[in-house]
């Protein structure tokens, strides 16, 4: 019998302000430890929170961007649970009143598209770090990270295999970056996963749930996925119950384990925080961040397919980042619309390869989007052959610091298209080459592309591929 994957995602998306989500202190990465934790963070007798407006603020513009309603009137609680780098004994978040219900997101693996629906996304503090390197056997805290500002974002239990996951982990990734509220640095911690994993036969009630924790790399959540489907339907052959249970990765032998049982929301007693007023939202509010949002993905792919026909496909690739889709729209500005299609094609094509084998993103590509738009438009006019485009390609990717018509005309690669010239040395290659015209004449096609490489060998590959073709044909014809 078959098996049905059920997987849900926490995100932990640590907001972009400049101080913490409660109090001014800075949330900067790499500080020495607890120098950026104040009376506030840690909780000292008579001090009291107040709530950072940007980080309300972040927490709108991804309920607009997800299509989600904004809570006019939200709460913040106190999750009450020990832990040594938790130093008020509770965490300030939000339960039963989230500021962002609903909305969901649309993912994409390969063609097809799928809807993952959003529960919610609340607002709470990091808590701090425990230490445990370095310390002779002793475990140290590190209180810098406490009040750091988080939206935590939940998914309906939607996705059905590791791949899924994955596809929506990376679009909520490009999503929180495009609209500028989290800056997506896993190895920092900025976004954090935790995959909560049951399986069932197809039909049947939900199974019961793991939660995998802290998950901060995209191939990781995959493996751990993996190995705890795998896991689960094996203890359930043998007849073994899922208990819940909060397990960890571990990449260095790519299993899960098991941390500790698994809380229920009443296992922390939460309560509205008596020291923070509802935070309340008005539609002016809301108008207001509405307007300085950017051209969300999904709007921008719908005006690619319309403008630069694009496919659905294309269009999803180019805007999978925002640095992508900038870099796009620079290049399409100045190649033209009718060149969108050629400039997409070389953006996933030429230049993904380049950046791929460089480990670079875009934004770090030594070839400028107009210095591309310049090599795609001496194509498309002709000046140069696709062939000699990619001797251009690299030359730019050097870095030689020119642009494409001065590289065509240093190293002297302008195409030949006038035909007398081209039809001159077609005759010499017939001449020198009867054997592959006889055989063509027998019906050997292969002998055609023989010539052609010929013809274009003897002009260095200056030729027009086309004109080459279209003459040889007529010459062969006759």
């Amino acid at each position: 019998m078959s098996w049905e994957i059920v997987i849900g995602l926490e995100t932990h998306a640590q907001l972009q302000t400049k101080s913490k989500i409660f109090s001014g202190s800075s949330i900067a990465f790499g500080a020495e430890p607890n120098v950026q934790a104040n009376a506030v963070d840690i909780a000292l007798p008579g001090v009291l929170p107040v709530l950072n407006r940007e980080a309300v603020v972040c927490a709108i513009k991804f309920g607009l961007a997800v299509g989600a309603t904004i809570a006019p009137r939200s709460i913040f609680a106190r999750k009450n649970y020990f832990y040594p780098d938790l130093p008020k004994g509770y965490q300030i978040s939000q339960f039963e009143i989230p500021v962002v219900q609903g909305g969901g997101l649309a993912i994409r693996q390969g063609e097809q598209e799928k809807f993952v629906h959003l529960t919610r996304a609340h607002l709470e503090e990091d808590a701090g770090k425990s230490l445990h390197e370095d310390f002779h056997g002793k475990s140290g805290i590190d209180l810098n990270r406490a009040g750091t500002p988080l939206l935590e974002i939940v998914t309906e239990p939607d996705m059905r295999s590791s791949a899924e996951a994955v596809a929506y982990a990376r679009a909520l990734h490009a999503l929180v970056q495009w609209i500028g509220i989290c800056d997506g640095n896993m190895q920092e911690g900025s976004f954090r996963c935790d995959a909560n994993v049951s399986v069932r036969r197809p039909g049947e009630p939900l199974g019961t749930r793991r939660e995998i924790k802290n998950l901060n790399s995209f191939r990781f959540m995959q493996q751990a996925i993996d190995f705890e489907v795998q896991w689960q339907i094996n203890e359930i052959v043998e007849g073994r119950a899922i208990r819940q249970a909060t397990v960890l990765f571990d990449p260095d032998t790519g299993e899960t384990r098991a941390m500790r049982s698994k809380e229920d929301a009443h296992d922390y007693r939460y309560f509205p925080d008596p020291d923070l007023l509802p935070l309340e939202i008005g539609a002016g509010w809301i108008a207001e961040v509405k307007s300085g949002l950017p051209e969300l993905p999904q709007a921008m792919q719908a005006r690619f397919q319309v403008e630069y026909g694009l496919s659905a496909y294309d269009a999803a690739i180019l805007t999978a980042s925002r640095a992508m889709a900038d870099y796009y729209v620079a290049a399409v500005t100045v190649a033209g619309a009718a060149n969108g299609k050629a400039v997409a094609n070389w953006i996933m094509g030429e230049l993904a390869a380049r950046l791929n084998k460089n480990d670079m993103d875009v934004a770090a590509s030594p070839i400028s989007a107009a210095q591309l738009a310049g090599l795609i438009q001496r194509i498309a006019d002709n000046t140069i052959s696709n062939n000699i485009a990619k001797k251009v390609f690299e030359a730019l990717w050097n870095g030689e610091g020119r642009s494409a018509d001065e590289i065509i005309e240093l190293q002297g690669l302008k195409q030949i298209t006038d035909s007398g010239a081209i039809e001159k040395i077609i005759d010499e290659v017939l001449t020198a080459n009867q054997k592959s015209v006889e055989e063509f004449r027998a019906g050997k096609e292969k002998a055609f592309n023989a010539l052609v490489g010929q013809a274009m060998k003897a002009t260095k590959g200056k030729a027009n591929p086309q004109q080459v073709n279209d003459l040889l044909k007529k010459k062969l014809g006759g």
